[in-house]
Formats: C-alpha cells, sequence, structure tokens
C-alpha cells in the first residue's frame, strides 16, 4: 500500500556532501511519520533521523547529528536526507521508511529497498 523508493546515492570523499531522496506513494506524509535508517558492513540496521507526521518534529542520532538534515517536498511526496561533511564511518546502505503509532520509529511499518552510500577516506 505504501511504496517507498530511495535514490541518490554514490561514491564521495570524506567531507563531501550528498543529498538522499525518497519518493513516496499517495498520501503518506498526512498518515505516516517518516524517518532514515542505515545498515553499515557488519553491523545491525540503526536509526538515522526521523521526521514525525506534521513534520513539526525532527530526531537524529548522534552520530550525524549537526551534520545531517531530514526535510521534506509535500507536493512532491519525497523526503530527503542532506549529508554533509560526510565521514567514512557513514558508509552503509541508507534506509527510507514509515510508520506511526507507539511502535514508531522502533518497528517501520514499511521500508524502501536502500541507497548505497559510500565515503572513500
Amino acid at each position: 500500500q505504501v511504496q517507498l523508493v530511495e535514490s541518490g546515492g554514490g561514491l564521495v570523499q570524506a567531507g563531501d556532501s550528498l543529498r538522499l531522496s525518497c519518493a513516496a506513494s499517495g498520501r503518506t506524509f498526512s498518515s505516516y511519520a517518516m524517518g532514515w535508517f542505515r545498515q553499515a558492513p557488519g553491523k545491525e540496521r540503526e536509526f538515522v533521523a526521523a521526521l514525525d507526521w506534521g513534520g513539526l518534529r525532527r530526531d537524529y542520532a548522534d552520530s550525524v547529528k549537526d551534520r545531517f538534515t531530514i526535510s521534506t517536498n509535500i507536493a512532491k511526496n519525497t523526503l530527503y536526507l542532506q549529508m554533509n561533511s560526510l565521514k567514512p564511518e557513514d558508509t552503509a546502505v541508507y534506509y527510507c521508511a514509515a510508520g506511526r503509532g507507539s511502535t514508531w520509529p522502533g518497528s517501520p511499518e514499511y521500508w524502501g529497498q536502500g541507497t548505497q552510500v559510500t565515503v572513500s577516506s
């Protein structure tokens, strides 16, 4: 019912910037909170950033705070993750996710396919 498609990943050098996009179906932004997660090689998937259903609250993992910014363009049904000052430890597959209720962001209901971000030294 909810479809999420990520894009914008790539190979960059430390200190560079990337903007990830997540195209959502229907009226996802009016019904769900949205966020980004990532999974690095050999690690579990971890929370990166989230935006509540009304776009009034933003939360970030400590590791990306002050470097990453989550935002939306509701007219385009698109979620963004602006990533600045990238570090090699940011290398991971990044996933867009949607959820609601008390289980958010612990257990998102919907996931995108992921987009690879690789940051070289």
